[in-house]
């Protein structure tokens, strides 16, 4: 076994040994009071309840899509042979399960970790801020680690298997294009517990906020409100749940769409090219598990934030270290200039680092684009929603200009580096995406914090715990709010870089299927009718995508607002605190509501790409590809940051500003957030999936089209 491989498996395993550390650390806590047991016991649950009965409807539908893959590529390669084109079929569908089962096991793992970690953070308030920081980055590392590791495993595994030690270069090369199947897997299952997750948690969100907040006068996940678990539920279903696959299918189609473009570069660089990606990622996961280990705060007064992002600082500093030994030791050949590639793997490092900072420019209490919002709420809803929407279409253009500087300069240098190769320039972009990648396990750790903390607050408040419990679960949360908008900011950044890298592969792929050699250059010409329709198309996917996850929202939400109203009036007591409310019946009702309106975009994601491909063609597929995800990252980065303003000019008016709670402006900002609140959390999550979804469903479909 080559050494690398063997390098990639020891560190995997001592993520393994990690993962069991911190898991033994949160589950070592005490749990706190039996009022916050029983509320805890209720968000699991929930919980538990809902992806059970997602995972068996995505179950039903990866079956239906396995058969589809296998016979598509059986009559699609049988030029190559019966007997070849079975072998290529059956091996990109067992990927495709493979892929499918990981990323669905990376979700249940974030939530598992969530559901049972909020409780202990709720009761280590009471030991100060310190503690419970510990216990909610810990428990957040374990899904970082988990999703990081099981995606290195899987691609690593497969490549094993499917002859990447077999000697025979031919067949060492053929051994990534029929990996393509797992990131295809992956990004299948992340779309539907994205999606489904986000329809889940915003529906019982709005639906609490709209009656709760609004028209009742009560405050957040007070214990009268009958949405209040469902609300809590959700946070665990859409941001631990959807974002761990969603983060796991990233990994995966990045890794696989540079190991793709290491095969054109395989008479410079031989296997080592190919398994530079999965090297590179798997000592990031080294580098994030000493940034979680170097979080603490001194004492309560300390600001958690900087804290974090301390970590996250020295995780990229680390990983620099890493990167420049390893550009240097699997990248090294006569005539290359190592240097360029390791500059390249640095602005990738600085590129995660600037989506961050500008999503957090954008989307924090403190800065210009929210003072902006709360301002504008003093004259009512209507002039709220005008300058959200405003902020959300301003904070498009520094990421765009950041993601378009990060892939010329790269392409650049890969040229600079690798004079007269081809595939040279998007080798440079690769190893930037390997640079943007390598804190993917501590990031993910940042973005599970979110919902944990939300969680301890929702616990603090519904369990009548004292007020210092809740000032500390407060910051917690504010900080979990914040962590969650820079996840999403940064995995918009790497799916627009895993697509550029994605389209160069189906390129590859679209060159062997043409028995072109790699050296030879694909056009797409825009000036087609079929090329154009096929772009005019792309656009249309995106909005029509969009439009149907927030509807989704919109109805869903509607069955919880006239579920809560009717407790409200039917229960007596229920509003002086004398009567329970019936949280498990609006637990079911938004549990039934966003798995019946997942399906729809689903499908339309699914079906829409091959379709494009098999009526117009190989090049119009690609015209497709680079308008949809042109289209998608741009919409996706106004929903997220534009729901992101919302929610925190909201929680600023809360803490004080302009009148505080029940004031004028209060009720204006909830309204809001209430648009701001699919925006963020459901259909722009959900369009990181369907950018990479669309361009591995292509890659894994190529064959078919004509």
């Amino acid at each position: 076994m080559s050494v690398y491989l063997m390098v990639i498996y020891i560190i995997v395993a001592i993520s393994v040994l990690a993962i069991a550390y911190f898991i033994k650390y949160v589950f070592s806590e005490e749990k706190g009071t039996k009022e916050m047991i029983e509320i805890s016991e209720a968000i699991k649950a929930g919980a538990m309840a809902f992806i059970k009965r997602q995972y068996r409807t995505i179950g039903m539908l990866s079956i239906l899509v396995l058969v589809v893959i296998v016979f598509s590529n059986y009559f699609g390669n049988l030029s190559k042979g019966s007997n070849e084109a079975l072998y290529i079929a059956s091996r990109i569908g067992i990927a495709f399960i493979i892929g499918a089962i990981c990323s669905a096991v990376s979700g249940y793992i974030g939530m598992y970790m969530a559901v049972n970690s909020n409780i202990r953070v709720a009761a280590g308030a009471k030991k100060g801020l310190n503690t419970a920081l510990q216990i909610a980055l810990k428990g957040g590392a374990v899904t970082g680690l988990s999703v990081t590791s099981l995606s290195l495993l899987g691609v690593t595994s497969l490549f094993l298997i499917y002859g990447g030690i077999s000697g025979d270069a031919n067949v060492i090369k053929d051994a990534p294009s029929l990996i393509v199947g797992f990131g295809f897997g992956a990004s299948f299952v992340a779309l539907f517990a994205q999606l489904g997750g986000g329809i889940y948690t915003k529906a019982a969100d709005v639906g609490a906020d709209l009656v709760g907040k609004v028209e009742s006068g009560i405050p957040e996940d007070d214990p009268r409100n009958p949405a209040v678990i469902a609300d809590l539920v959700g946070d665990n279903v859409g941001d631990c749940a959807g974002r761990g696959a969603d983060l796991f299918e990233s990994i995966s189609a990045e890794n696989i769409g540079a190991m793709i473009l290491g095969v054109g570069l395989y008479s410079v660089f031989g296997i080592k090219g190919i398994l530079f990606p999965l090297v590179a990622n798997v000592f990031g996961i080294l580098a994030s598990i000493i940034g979680v280990l170097m979080v603490k705060v001194k004492d309560d007064s300390a600001d958690p934030m900087a804290a974090l992002k301390n970590g996250y600082v020295i995780t990229s500093a680390i990983n620099l270290v890493f990167l420049f030994f390893i550009v240097n030791n699997m990248l090294s050949s006569k005539g290359i200039n190592t240097t360029y590639l390791y500059i390249a793997a640095v602005i990738g490092v600085l590129l995660s680092y600037a989506f961050v900072l500008i999503t957090d420019y954008y989307t924090s209490i403190n800065k210009r684009p929210v003072k902006e919002i709360c301002n504008a709420s003093k004259t009512g809803p209507g002039t709220n929603v005008i300058m959200g929407l405003s902020m959300g279409m301003e904070s498009t253009a520094l990421p765009i200009i950041a993601i378009t500087l990060a892939i010329f300069v790269t392409y650049k240098l890969g040229e600079a580096a690798l004079p007269g190769v081809s595939n040279a320039g998007f080798y440079g972009t690769a190893i930037a995406t390997m640079g943007m990648l390598s804190g993917c396990a501590y990031i993910l750790a940042m973005d599970t914090f979110g919902p944990i903390t939300d969680n301890a607050g929702g616990i603090t408040e519904m369990s009548g715990a004292p007020e210092e419990l809740r000032v500390v679960t407060d910051r917690l949360d504010a900080c979990g709010n914040t962590t969650k908008a820079l996840t999403k900011g940064y995995a918009v950044g790497s799916a627009a870089l895993a697509t550029f890298l994605l389209f160069s592969a189906y390129l590859d792929q679209v060159k062997k299927l043409l028995n072109k050699p790699a050296s030879a250059w694909i056009s797409i010409d825009i000036g087609k009718p079929e090329v154009f329709i096929a772009a005019f198309l792309g656009v249309m996917l995106v909005f029509l995508f969009s439009s149907a996850a927030m509807r989704a929202v919109g109805k869903a939400a509607q069955y919880v607002i006239l579920e809560v109203r009717t407790q409200f009036k039917e229960i007596p007591g229920i509003m002086e605190g004398k009567a329970k409310p019936d949280y498990a019946k609006c637990v079911d009702i938004v549990t039934k509501g966003a798995l019946k309106e997942m399906i729809l975009p689903g499908i339309l994601v699914v079906s829409v790409p091959i379709i494009v491909g098999v009526l117009l063609g190989k090049e119009a597929a690609g015209g497709f590809l680079i308008v949809t995800t042109i289209s998608g990252v741009i919409m996706a980065l106004f929903l997220n940051n534009s729901g992101g303003a919302f929610d925190n000019a909201k929680k600023s008016i809360e803490l004080g500003q302009l009148g505080g709670k029940g004031s004028e402006a209060h009720k204006a900002s909830v309204v809001g957030d209430t648009i701001g609140d699919p925006f963020k959390d459901t259909a722009g999550p959900s369009l990181h999936v369907l950018i990479k979804l669309v361009t591995t469903l292509t890659l894994v479909f190529v064959a078919l089209y004509r």
